[in-house]
């Protein structure tokens, strides 16, 4: 039991790390530009689908 609490330790040390720090903000701005480009892609091609029929 003592082992699973270790583990959980270090992950939420790893978790901080990365949250305290500029890594969450920038994966989030790229999370943001990725939704919107796959957005723009939908709908292309659903536009795309709609015309051929």
């Amino acid at each position: 039991m003592l082992y699973y609490a270790l583990i959980f330790f270090i992950i939420a040390i790893v978790a901080a790390v990365f949250g305290f720090g500029g890594i969450a903000a920038g994966a989030a701005s790229i999370a943001k530009v990725l939704f919107f480009i796959f957005v723009i892609i939908f709908v292309v091609t659903l536009i795309m689908g709609l015309v051929r029929r």
